[in-house]
């Protein structure tokens, strides 16, 4: 496995490591959050079948938004029946230039549990806890360029799957990606410290022969290996902040020529502001506003992602 010019080895946590297997015509990243995670996941009290899925649902955005070098934000969302009926997982891109100082590329999460419904089961799988329902995955640049969204049937075999399926049938480029979330339960902690990671390879649009059909391009003898020997790594290595990114490659992709490129830091991040919340409240009127209001006549809004609560003032509306 060999390194791109200038390139640095990749930090344990909170990252996405792009690679590329070149002679077979194959692109990848793996991306593994560790304090980011962390503290996305710490602002909702969610049992651990569900904050499994949205930690996968982090990993998803940050491999998507990056391979993209998005400067908006990618939002990973499920829509579903089930007691789990909606989880969001934002990626927003590095703004060197944003309003309030430089921001880097950054993850966010939030999910909505019936608990009384969740109660109901008994160690509910994926299918239970979100039951039929749909992906969408929301690309808004920040720069030029129009949002774009696309909606695919969820998957009774989870996130990874669904995601799957969408690039088959809107990039019609042969992925496969293998997720994993799970709880570290530190001495003297009762709260977990959740981590999440994934890793992704693609077909590169060079690769395939013109006109070819997604079914088609499955069939490269090259392609078939690698997505079988990406199936079989398993949670623990990906999650895993004491094995280095680079071995878990080696460990798959040995007999291929791997070339790492620079590791992309990633932490959690929220753009949730007082000031945006303001501008939503002055569109209502203000009896409507009044009912919002506490005995102080403070409105107090609390981020849905963060956790924050922000305390807007009538005057400023």
């Amino acid at each position: 496995m060999s390194q791109a010019a200038n390139t640095v080895i990749a930090a344990t946590g909170d990252f996405v490591l792009p690679f590329d297997i070149a002679k077979a015509g194959v692109r990848g990243r793996l991306v593994r959050l560790d304090l980011a995670s962390a503290r996305a996941l710490s602002a909702h009290a969610l049992p651990e079948p569900a904050a499994r899925i949205v930690g996968e649902a982090l990993a998803l955005s940050a491999l998507l938004g990056t391979a993209l070098k998005l400067d908006g934000r990618l939002t990973v969302q499920t829509k579903a029946h089930g007691p789990l009926d909606l989880v969001a997982a934002d990626y927003y891109g590095e703004d060197p230039d944003h309003e309030d100082g430089a921001k880097e590329r950054g993850v966010r999460g939030h999910a909505r549990l019936d608990q009384a419904r969740f109660d109901a089961l008994q160690n509910p799988d994926f299918t239970q806890l979100l039951g039929q329902g749909s992906m969408a995955i929301t690309i808004e640049p920040r720069r030029g360029g129009n949002t774009y969204q696309g909606i695919v049937a969820l998957s009774p075999e989870g996130i990874a799957a669904s995601a799957e399926i969408y690039f088959t049938q809107s990039e019609q480029l042969p992925t496969v990606i293998r997720l994993a979330a799970a709880p570290l339960y530190l001495a003297g902690d009762k709260q977990p410290h959740w981590r999440a990671a994934g890793i992704m390879l693609q077909m590169t649009p060079e690769s395939a022969k013109p006109g070819a059909a997604p079914e088609d391009m499955q069939t490269s003898d090259d392609w078939q290996r690698l997505s079988l020997i990406l199936k079989t790594v398993e949670d623990l290595e990906l999650l895993d902040v004491s094995l280095a990114p680079e071995t878990v490659l080696w460990r798959l992709f040995h007999e291929d020529e791997v070339m790492v490129q620079p590791a992309l830091p990633i932490a959690f991040r929220c753009d949730c502001a007082p000031e945006r919340i303001a501008q939503v409240l002055k569109s209502y009127a203000p009896d409507e506003r009044a009912t919002l209001a506490d005995p102080d006549g403070m409105i107090r809004a609390r981020c849905e992602f963060c956790g924050a609560t922000h305390e807007i003032a009538p005057a400023s509306l």
